[in-house]
């Protein structure tokens, strides 16, 4: 079993959204102390608080907080016994701290000289990065720590299956594949960026394969093709890769929130579910806690 502390580097690094949940106060006889951690994501996971009906319920809630576009913390009130039926009997607080994904998601198609070139660049922005190609050799084995590789002989269906929102990046060396991904991804209709590497020639012969095929011209000026700042020239791999990092910088920063906020766990809502006990030697001091952060 991977232990929270792992999945939560791993989260982090890779800049999922999760739900770190702790046991921050017992009473009486519980499956777990104070103190005990799991981490609940969209399809799995980590470590656990007891298992039981608590920990069902306890997952169940915090897929509910992953469903929500903003951090958060929050505090539950669990009696084991009537209310889950365990029969340890005792009571459990349960705070839930939900991390929401950091960065957009980004789909890189192709794993040739640009994006050899472009990828360790992406790695250290906020976007989360799968990187897909066809060809076992092209992928390496250990890419840039937070990037996620995917070898898939269908590369349109890992499109056809991708977030809604998604950013989409074609560098393919197949320019059939190429076209296939783009036709895909407009047909969708929700892709947040489409950008596709190429000459002026290539986007002519795309768009007026497009427009054959039924495409409005609004639903084709999606694709940006050549992919890429036009002032920043160039045709070296680095110098291209360099010119389609700086337009996705662009483009998320003019996305950005100007001013974002966070709001921290309520004290007076802690001390209100826990103070009460603190006198309990199995219950957390939640002063003890507020002075620590306060230091």
């Amino acid at each position: 079993m991977t232990s929270w502390g792992q999945a939560l580097a791993n989260l982090q690094c890779r800049g999922d959204a999760y739900v770190l949940v702790t046991l921050i106060g017992t009473r009486g006889s519980t499956p777990r102390e104070s103190g005990s951690k799991m981490i609940v994501t969209e399809d799995d996971c980590f470590d656990t608080i007891g298992g039981g009906h608590l920990e069902f319920k306890v997952i169940a809630h915090a897929r509910r907080l992953l469903c929500d576009t903003h951090d958060s913390q929050s505090l539950e009130q669990y009696p084991l016994g009537a209310g889950l039926g365990q029969c340890c009997g005792g009571q459990v607080s349960v705070l839930f701290e939900h991390f929401t994904a950091r960065g957009k998601r980004l789909l890189v198609f192709g794993a040739g000289h640009v994006a050899k070139a472009l990828v360790p660049i992406l790695a250290e922005l906020p976007l989360r990065v799968r990187w897909i190609d066809n060809r076992p050799e092209q992928l390496p084995v250990r890419p840039p720590e937070g990037i996620e590789t995917c070898l898939n002989d269908d590369p349109v269906e890992e499109l056809e299956r991708a977030a809604s929102g998604a950013w989409v990046l074609i560098l393919t060396h197949n320019h059939q594949l190429d076209y296939e991904l783009v036709e895909a991804a407009l047909k969708r209709g929700d892709i947040g960026y489409l950008g596709v590497i190429g000459s002026q020639t290539k986007a002519r012969r795309f768009r007026q394969r497009l427009e054959h095929r039924g495409f409005p011209p609004d639903q084709i000026a999606h694709m940006i093709c050549p992919v890429g700042l036009p002032q920043a020239s160039g045709k070296r791999p680095m110098e291209v890769a360099v010119s389609i990092a700086a337009q996705l910088i662009e483009r998320y920063q003019a996305q950005a929130p100007e001013n974002p906020k966070r709001t921290g766990v309520d004290w007076k809502a802690l001390n209100s579910l826990l103070g009460s006990r603190a006198d309990s030697p199995e219950v957390s001091n939640p002063q003890s806690a507020r002075s620590r952060d306060d230091t």
